[in-house]
């Protein structure tokens, strides 16, 4: 076996040994396993394996032992990884959250940036694919509003080929669960070789990306086997959560006292998850009105339009029906054109400054025949015939809804498919990580 470009794993057993793209595909047979570089070549056995370089040269590879708990990688009593993954979301971002706030104050001691540095930061560069350029879009809206610093996203199969302008006080933050995405890498070594200044978020220890970052903040969702994510989506918001806030503190624009505030906001959210996963039987009515639509609309504003994205791609992975996100304010501009009685449309409103607006949008919609489902804090007055079916979350610091709010959209996403005779966790023509461009 050789390696160039895309991952290759070699893993070690007892009277056999195996090769892989990733780590979860070895768990099933060993904890010990080797990541090879690129140019590296192996000579695999049943029971040995020798590594070399390029030229032929025997070399020692340092072995990894994966810590990973062996009920993580199996289903554990559900039907499908999806669920069992969904359901250990509260887990995913207490683990991811645990260690880094201290005493009310977010510490991030991966981040090598001291406060003078990030102070000079000229734009954030955030990268990323499929739900992981949704955590960007979420990251985006956290970093420009909290900490008033530009930042841009970029879906990684365009960040090279636009020429972007990176200059040397930047940061580029690359976001991958598998830390192999090809698109992404070559995103990171494009920004790397222009002078930025390095970050992954993801969640396979000593993958590709984390390797060749500056820095590396680990998600720690444990291995995340469904093709669909969502408990290595739910991660990822967390660390950007606590890079937000770290950029803002160092920044000052937010004190100890505010920083303290969002921080025990953050520590709320698996309970509070948990109250979101206890009333999963409320999403199944959606499930059913979706499953019979040939095309469904979601629309937000601001991080609202974010989650929709999500929710959108979350969709349309599993159950195969067509499906779109606007920003709610665009859907004048076009969208409304496809607006009928066969049309359902999920309406996320979560954000108390614009929701007034969203509301107009949801009528608008709904004067055209469409069956809205809409989804809100459970705070949040509202007239009860406003949409036909009102799905309401726990309430919570504003910044943090877009977490909450994944969680009915991946269950209505789930029961949908359950519902069309789907499978879940292989859906048609999709794979968990896209190495190749």
């Amino acid at each position: 076996a050789a390696k160039k470009n895309s991952p290759l794993i070699v893993g070690i057993g007892s009277g056999a040994n195996y090769l892989a793209s990733d780590i979860p595909a070895l768990l099933k047979y060993t904890r010990d396993c080797a990541v090879m570089q690129d140019g590296e070549i192996a000579i695999v056995g049943k029971s040995s394996v020798e590594f070399f370089d390029s030229e032929g040269k025997p070399i020692d590879k340092k072995l990894m032992h994966i810590t990973w708990d062996a009920d993580s990688a199996e289903k554990g009593g559900y039907k499908h990884f999806m669920k069992k993954e969904i359901a250990e979301q509260p887990r995913a971002v207490r683990d991811t959250l645990s260690g880094r706030i201290v005493d009310g104050r977010v510490h991030l001691p991966e981040l090598s940036l001291g406060d003078e540095q990030i102070k000079n930061i000229g734009v954030v560069h955030i990268v990323a694919c499929g739900s992981a350029w949704h955590v960007g879009m979420t990251a985006k809206y956290l970093i420009e509003r909290s900490a008033g610093i530009l930042c841009e996203c970029d879906l990684a199969s365009e960040f090279r080929y636009r020429h972007p302008v990176v200059r040397e006080n930047d940061l580029c933050v690359v976001i991958s669960q598998s830390g192999e995405t090809a698109d992404t890498l070559a995103a990171l070594r494009e920004a790397k070789n222009r002078g930025a200044h390095t970050v992954s978020i993801v969640n396979v220890v000593e993958s590709t990306m984390a390797r060749e970052s500056d820095d590396v903040i680990y998600t720690v969702a444990g291995p995340e086997i469904a093709v669909a994510t969502t408990k290595a989506f739910s991660a990822q918001l967390a660390a950007v959560y606590l890079l937000a806030l770290r950029l803002s503190s160092a920044v000052g624009r937010i004190d100890e006292k505010e920083e303290k505030h969002h921080c025990d906001a953050l520590l709320r959210l698996p309970e509070q998850i948990e109250q979101v996963l206890e009333n999963e039987e409320l999403f199944k009515p959606v499930a059913e009105r979706f499953s019979k639509a040939s095309s469904i609309f979601f629309i937000g504003r601001g991080l609202d339009y974010s989650i929709s994205l999500e929710g959108s791609l979350k969709l349309k992975e599993i159950s195969y029906i067509h499906s779109e996100a606007y920003a709610a304010g665009e859907s004048k501009h076009g969208p409304i054109a496809l607006i009928s009685e066969q049309t359902p449309v999920i309406a996320i409103a979560t954000q108390s400054n614009i929701i007034g607006k969203t509301l107009s949008n949801i009528s608008e919609v709904k004067s055209r025949g469409a069956k809205v489902v809409l989804m809100c804090s459970e705070d949040t007055v509202i007239k009860e015939n406003v949409a036909d079916y009102i799905i309401r979350i726990p309430q919570c610091d504003e910044l943090l809804m877009p977490i909450l709010a994944a969680v009915p959209l991946q269950l209505i996403a789930y029961y949908t498919a359950i519902l069309r005779g789907n499978d879940v966790d292989q859906p048609r023509n999709l794979a968990k990580s896209v190495t190749v461009e």
